[in-house]
């Protein structure tokens, strides 16, 4: 058998084709390398590669071994990561769900990259609603969620996805035809109101009792779920704060997007129960980190 030591080598030579590349990548002396060789050499029986002072090539017996070694490595290595997975919880099954159609991109590049990282686990994709977001965190139903912040009672971030703030309008309504609006504006028309069941930061940040001068914020009627909300909006029952990823994807020829000039963007992100941070949970929220880079490092 060989020691795992003179395959590293003797593969790593064989793609190098050179003995200081080699040493350099192994971090040992070019003598190290060599003296490895030879011995692998002397136990086949057969000179591996040929050498001038040049050049180093494979010999057609060397050519062989590193073409039967290669996959058998390959495999080796993925039986180990798969051990380590399952050692560290990395396996069996993890529910993850989206809240608003904007995430869904943002969550399936996770999911297709945590299933790469860790294929013993199974993902199970959902879509939340306004209405049981939060509990399907609580009692388990969903162990991850990317949603909007801030999300108070929950482990949350890294953000992934930032936005600015728009004003739903009716369409007829007096605020439509604006270039843009200030946060100020609320004070003067009541403001479509979440169910009772979103987190109070949430809806302290999408519908505040005041604007930022102090004044108070007329509330209008509260919506079950986010297209009720503007249903409620394009009757004229109110206005409603939003991101300007819901022009995209709630186009509707009753209602007008406008923009909010002074208001924080909107941010989202993953979300889960802290105590249910298991292994399972820190990687998927590592894999939709890396997946959405691009994302969370320019405009979005």
């Amino acid at each position: 058998m060989l020691e795992r030591h003179e395959v590293e080598t003797f593969l790593t030579l064989a793609g190098e084709l050179h003995f200081g590349r080699t040493a350099e990548r192994l971090r040992v002396t070019t003598g190290r390398v060599s003296h490895v060789i030879k011995k692998l050499e002397r136990r086949i029986g057969a000179p591996l590669f040929e050498r001038t002072s040049r050049v180093v090539h494979l010999t057609s017996i060397g050519r062989r071994l590193a073409d039967d070694l290669t996959p058998l490595v390959a495999q080796m290595d993925a039986a180990v990561r798969r051990a380590v997975d399952a050692g560290r919880g990395i396996a069996g099954e993890l529910r993850v769900a989206f809240l608003g159609e904007w995430t869904a991109p943002v969550l399936l590049r996770a999911v297709s990259l945590f299933t790469e990282r860790h294929p013993d686990c199974e993902v199970h994709v959902h879509e939340a609603q306004l209405s049981n977001s939060r509990a399907s965190l609580l009692d388990g139903s969903i162990d991850i969620l990317i949603a909007s912040y801030p999300f108070d009672g929950m482990a949350c971030g890294p953000a992934l996805l930032s936005e600015e703030r728009v004003l739903a309008v009716a369409a007829g309504h007096p605020l439509a035809g604006r270039e843009s609006v200030s946060l100020e504006a609320l004070a003067e028309h009541p403001v479509v109101q979440y169910p009772t069941v979103t987190s109070a930061d949430f809806k302290r940040d999408r519908t505040p009792e005041h604007t930022p001068s102090g004044r108070p914020v007329p509330k209008g009627p509260m919506g079950n779920t986010f297209s009720e909300m503007l249903s409620l909006v394009a009757m004229g029952k109110g206005v409603l704060p939003v991101g300007e990823h819901t022009r995209r994807y709630y186009p509707r020829p009753d209602v007008a997007y406008v923009p909010i000039h002074d208001a924080p963007p909107i941010r989202r992100g993953p979300v889960w129960l802290e105590t249910n941070t298991t292994a399972r949970v820190r990687e998927f929220v590592r894999a939709a980190t890396d997946a959405n880079l691009p994302l969370t490092s320019g405009v979005q």
